[in-house]
């Protein structure tokens, strides 16, 4: 009877504030929208950090990178995360590009200790299962996507590489961005570009570059 009264007594005084907090959101929502483009406000936001850690099963905190780190290692890790990954997050992990901070939320600053003080697990769980309503897709294989599969999880070498790269991204250089940057996928355009440069430069320039000379 006791706890029925103290759970009553804790309702009680738990209602106003989270009426207050509904009653927020809907203000918020009225006048700004869900769109992307949109800052949202600080509680919004905190709410979204918190479901990032609870969306991390308690078994991937605890796993260990079964890779030795080592030159080679975070030099293969580099050029996956120029291909697969700095579309959205940028070379630099900053996020600090058109579709990183097109998304909603937006893709983080990597560099940063809200996810720099991620363990290992949970970065290695995060590239393999994504994150639900965010832009974070998955990126492992099916069978290793499932909720009891974090264990066999641990066989995602690629993944575990990521994870060395994703705890260099505080000092990433110059010189390893700009390196980067020639392994970044080009677009339609961008490709037929270095074509035509490439024509020009041996001789052998295309109609369009001749065209564009000679104006």
């Amino acid at each position: 009877m006791q706890n029925r009264w103290q759970w009553f007594l804790i309702g009680l005084a738990a209602g106003p504030l989270l009426l207050g907090l509904a009653a927020y959101a809907f203000l918020v929502v009225r006048s700004d929208g869900f769109g992307t483009r949109t800052k949202p406000p600080w509680l919004e936001a905190a709410i979204a950090r918190r479901l990032r850690r609870a969306a991390i099963p308690s078994a991937a905190t605890s796993l260990k990178n079964p890779v030795s780190n080592s030159a080679e290692v975070l030099a293969e890790a580099r050029e996956h995360w120029a291909d697969h990954c700095a579309g959205c997050h940028a070379n630099d992990g900053s996020g600090d590009i058109p579709m990183g901070k097109q998304m909603y939320p937006p893709a983080p600053d990597m560099r940063l200790p809200a996810t720099q003080q991620l363990s290992d697990g949970e970065l290695f769980y995060i590239i393999e299962n994504g994150i639900r309503h965010t832009g974070m897709p998955a990126w492992g294989a099916p069978d290793r996507s499932q909720p009891g599969a974090v264990e066999a999880s641990v066989t995602g070498v690629d993944t575990w590489k990521l994870v060395y790269f994703i705890r260099h991204l505080p000092q990433i250089t110059a010189q390893e961005r700009l390196d980067m940057e020639k392994m970044n996928p080009k677009s339609p355009s961008e490709i037929k570009e270095e074509q035509e440069e490439e024509e020009f430069l041996k001789g052998n320039p295309s109609h369009e570059h001749t065209t564009e000379h000679h104006h």
